[in-house]
C-alpha cells in the first residue's frame, strides 16, 4: 500500500461521519476543526511539492490535492447542516486561511529566488500546519476524557491518521525529508493515542444518547 492510497483512504474514511450528520440533518457535537486545519495542510502541502518550491515531488502534489478536494466537500456539508453561528465561524476560517495562503505564496515567490530557501520557509510552515492537523481532535480528546464517550470522536479517523502518519514517517526516511519526517512520526503518536482513548472508553459510551 503506497503513500497515495493512504491519503485518500485518511479523506474517504471520514464518510461514515458525514452519512450520520446528513441523515440526521445536524453536526450535532461534531466539531470541522480537523477537517478546517487539514484544508489548508493540504493547500501547503500542495504548494510544497511544485517544482517552483521542492522539485521532484509529484507525488506530494498529487496525494495533498485529492486531500484538499475532499476536505472541501467534508466542510461543505458541514456548512449546509450547521446553525448560523457555526456557519459564520466557518466562513470566518476559510476567509482567513485564503488570505494565508495568499500572503504565504506571495512571499514566498516574491522574497526567495531559488528552491532551497522556498523549501525551507514552506516546509517549516507545512510542519507546523501538519502538526496542528494532527493534533486538532485534541477539543474532541479532552471531551472523550471529560464525558467517558467517544461518541464524537469518529474511530476510523482516528485509525487512519494513526496509518497516515506511519506510512508518511517511513516515506520520510526513505527521502531523508525531515519536513515530513518530524510532523508525522508527531502525528503517529497522536493518532495512537485517539486509539488508546478509543479502546479505554468505548465501554462507557451511551451511544443511544442524543448530541
Amino acid at each position: 500500500m503506497d503513500t497515495d492510497m493512504i491519503r485518500t483512504i485518511v479523506g474517504i474514511i471520514g464518510h461514515p461521519t458525514f452519512v450520520k450528520i446528513i441523515k440526521q440533518k445536524s453536526v450535532a457535537e461534531f466539531r470541522p476543526d480537523p477537517y478546517i486545519v487539514t484544508l489548508l495542510n493540504c493547500a501547503l502541502w500542495s504548494f510544497y511539492g511544485l517544482p517552483i518550491v521542492h522539485p521532484d515531488n509529484l507525488l506530494v502534489v498529487t496525494i495533498n490535492g485529492t486531500g484538499l478536494f475532499i476536505e472541501f466537500i467534508y466542510i461543505a456539508i458541514f456548512f449546509v447542516f450547521s446553525p448560523g453561528k457555526k456557519r459564520r465561524n466557518i466562513i470566518i476560517a476559510l476567509l482567513v486561511e485564503v488570505v494565508f495562503f495568499a500572503v504565504v505564496v506571495f512571499i514566498t515567490l516574491h522574497f526567495f529566488h531559488d528552491t532551497k530557501g522556498r523549501s525551507m520557509i514552506i516546509g517549516i510552515l507545512s510542519i507546523v500546519f501538519n502538526i496542528i492537523m494532527y493534533n486538532s481532535p485534541l477539543t474532541v480528546m479532552k471531551m472523550v476524557i471529560k464525558t467517558k464517550s467517544v461518541k464524537y470522536m469518529p474511530f476510523y479517523l482516528s485509525l487512519a491518521n494513526l496509518c497516515n502518519g506511519i506510512v508518511w514517517t517511513i516515506y520520510a526516511l526513505l527521502k531523508f525529508d525531515p519536513y515530513l519526517l518530524l510532523p508525522n512520526g508527531l502525528g503517529a503518536v497522536s493518532g495512537a493515542v485517539q486509539i488508546i482513548l478509543y479502546a479505554t472508553y468505548y465501554k462507557t459510551t451511551n451511544w443511544d444518547e442524543d448530541g
